[in-house]
């Protein structure tokens, strides 16, 4: 059974294991060193008591979870959102990705966010697709503005206005 819900600081841990393999294995994330589970829940309380965090669980196994932080600090942004989704490698191509995006936009939506920001480092095929699927447009394209695993890795902003 699948459920979706809003994360608790329980589910820290299990964030981890899925947000970690990125972090070693991509240039998906930028962050270069793993996060530990206290950093993580810091991070969730943090950032779910204004915006939504919400996890997606498999027969009560989280396997993604998607969340909104503020676009920049200035009040004329407070319309405006920064997204992100992460799934476990198991869980891609299940329609879990979108799943958490239709919730995460539903909830986004009621606290009156009218844009939604999503950045997507490159190469990412995956995420294109699922942003596309869900409505995003490519609003810019910054060369070489990361570096991590010994290369430079370019970086898209997509937008959705709800």
């Amino acid at each position: 059974m699948t459920i979706i819900r809003p994360v608790k600081t329980a589910d820290a841990e299990a964030i981890c294991n899925i947000y970690n393999y990125y972090v070693e294995n991509t240039t998906i994330s930028f962050e270069e060193a793993e996060v530990a589970a206290s950093e993580m829940s810091q991070r969730i309380i943090r950032f779910s008591e204004t915006l939504p965090w919400l996890v997606i669980e498999n027969d009560g196994i989280v396997v993604g979870y998607a969340y909104a932080t503020k676009w920049r600090e200035r009040s004329a942004y407070r319309f405006s959102v920064e997204v992100s989704v992460y799934l476990s490698p198991l869980a891609l191509g299940r329609g879990c990705g979108t799943s958490l995006y239709e919730y995460l936009f539903d909830d986004l939506g009621k606290l009156g966010v009218h844009a939604v920001i999503a950045g997507i480092a490159l190469p990412n095929e995956k995420s294109i697709k699922l942003h596309e699927k869900m409505g995003f447009r490519k609003v810019a394209h910054f060369s070489e503005v990361g570096f991590k695993n010994n290369q430079w890795v370019d970086v898209t902003y997509w937008q959705k206005l709800l």
